[in-house]
């Protein structure tokens, strides 16, 4: 073997931290491509979803977990079991806390968590940096440090890119010798019919009121070329919601908000896809579904 491939690494990390902590932006920023959608509801991220980033020396898969909270459904107990599986199945952790917001009982919780993965290093991120001053870095720094004894310590902006190469540097110094894991190009092995759902779900997300991000859930039923057209896809996807004033706050005055959650997913997707798409998008009523088990396994989320 050569010294060159005897000198890569490669490996997983995984981000935590509670709800709406800048997890999935902070991957996505360190990937270079949109693999996760993001929003400012909490609890947006559902599932695990890996992405991949490739240097010459390195390939490291960052897996994106939902945020960790005391669950009060059944579909947060799921969450929170994925999320616990995978602090155990990682070779480093990053634990996620924001720069301008202080350190709190969900952090608390999540440090206590992170405590009993014993063999698996953590490294706490600071996050958006960029909207908090020196100040508040300074002092959210020694907050982490008197928490825990994590690995390192690193302040990061995923929207102006700050220190990312650094935190890039920490996690890959954490990951064992191993050859390429993945292949050169790919960005996420997710599959493309579940990044398309996350889409539409993302864009369902952006407005509505917020009794609804949890509500919302995505099946991409079909997606297959148009026939007798190599340059369009034809997506059929169908949007569950809890109880039908949701469905009616997500169809909005005329039709007018689902028109406009089609027509903005429809944009993300082909941007993704790299070709046209039509988009026929159903939305309908399954009445608590958050609590259902089996309607819960209907919606992609597994015990």
């Amino acid at each position: 073997m050569s010294s060159s491939a005897a000198d890569f690494h490669a490996g997983f990390a995984c981000f935590v931290g509670r709800p709406n902590v800048g997890k999935s932006t902070l991957m996505n920023a360190l990937v270079g491509t949109k693999v996760a959608i993001t929003s400012s509801k909490p609890q947006t991220t559902r599932r695990v979803i890996r992405g991949i980033v490739h240097r010459p020396d390195a390939q490291l898969i960052i897996v994106d977990t939902p945020g960790l909270h005391r669950p009060r459904t059944l579909l947060g107990e799921r969450l929170d079991s994925l999320v616990l599986s995978t602090l155990t199945e990682v070779d480093v952790i990053g634990f996620c806390v924001p720069a301008n917001e202080p350190i709190g009982k969900g952090d608390r919780f999540i440090a206590e968590k992170l405590a009993a993965v014993k063999k698996t290093p953590v490294v706490a991120v600071v996050t958006k940096c960029d909207l908090a001053t020196r100040e508040q870095i300074a002092a959210q720094l020694l907050a982490l440090s008197q928490l825990a004894d994590f690995e390192e310590i690193v302040p990061v902006s995923a929207q102006s890119g700050e220190q990312l190469d650094v935190l890039g540097d920490v996690l890959i110094g954490r990951l064992p010798a191993s050859p390429p894991l993945y292949e050169g190009g790919q960005l996420t092995d997710e599959p493309e019919q579940v990044l398309v759902g996350e889409l539409i779900r993302e864009a369902a997300l952006e407005g509505v009121r917020d009794e609804l991000p949890h509500s919302i859930a995505v099946v991409v039923d079909e997606m297959l070329p148009r026939q007798g057209r190599d340059d369009l896809l034809d997506i059929y996807a169908h949007m569950f919601v809890e109880r039908p004033s949701q469905k009616a706050i997500v169809i909005g005055h005329k039709g007018s908000r689902l028109k406009d959650v089609g027509s903005r997913a429809r944009q993300q997707i082909e941007a993704l896809l790299g070709t046209r798409v039509y988009l026929d998008l159903r939305i309908s009523v399954a009445k608590d579904w958050q609590r259902d088990p089996k309607q819960l396994r209907r919606l992609g989320f597994y015990d």
